[in-house]
């Protein structure tokens, strides 16, 4: 990974002591930060400039959180880590579904909060030693380059965010294997991540629904029900 303090980290949060908190955590992790009060003022910032890694408070007055990820996914594929204070498996799904990348439930321990960072950030922005970014992947009309994280079809640009994108390069680089949502789960996510396997679910659905307006019916993303997913051409 780069230096963290190249990281520049945007945390979301109506919150007061808790975006102080997160500040005071990050900073000495090593980590820029900037705050947003809400989600009116965090989609301002985010249009004035680039960040790493966006920290979203879900549960805010306003422009919520949902609207903000949502917003911010629509264009960029920056890892999102959300927050929040109900646990409950509703609220996580419909978060990840909107494509954030991991999920954080309130209260959590400062060491908790800098490994899920540095989990994201390495997993965004570094390569996987598997990966051997100088090949570019082809099968039929998709193309894969792991070298710029980008996506074709048919020369078509498919926006992927970290987790689809690592996702389809797993299952592209093997066709014809079956990979279990366990093993996916521990190749992408690690072997520290503390969610289950349906978190993998959200992300592979979420990707077919990207590559069904390319390929319609005949997506080559196949779910293998029982066990987990494949790829393979029709």
């Amino acid at each position: 990974m780069k230096p963290k303090e190249t990281y520049h980290i945007l945390v979301v949060d109506d919150e007061f002591p808790m975006r102080q908190m997160l500040r005071i955590y990050l900073q000495h992790g090593g980590y820029q930060v900037t705050e947003a009060a809400g989600g009116a003022e965090a989609l301002n910032q985010w249009r004035k400039q680039s960040y790493d890694l966006v920290i979203l408070d879900l549960m805010m007055p306003g422009t919520d959180g949902w609207t903000v990820c949502e917003t911010i996914r629509s264009s960029s594929a920056v890892p999102i880590l959300m927050l929040t204070a109900r646990a409950g498996l509703e609220d996580r799904v419909e978060g990840l579904e909107l494509g954030a990348d991991d999920y954080l439930a309130k209260p959590f321990e400062a060491k908790e909060l800098l490994a899920r960072v540095q989990a994201l950030l390495r997993r965004s922005y570094d390569f996987p030693v598997s990966y051997e970014p100088s090949q570019e992947i082809e099968r039929g009309a998709l193309r894969v380059n792991p070298e710029k994280r980008s996506v074709y079809v048919s020369e078509e640009e498919v926006v992927l965010t970290p987790k689809e994108f690592e996702l389809l390069h797993t299952l592209i680089a093997k066709p014809g294997r079956v990979f279990s949502r366990e093993l996916l789960l521990q190749q992408i996510w690690g072997m520290d991540y503390m969610g289950d396997v349906r978190t993998v679910d959200t992300h592979m659905k979420n990707l077919r629904l990207k590559l069904n307006a390319f390929y319609h019916e005949k997506n080559p993303v196949h779910t293998v029900w029982g066990v987990g997913y494949k790829f393979e051409e029709s």
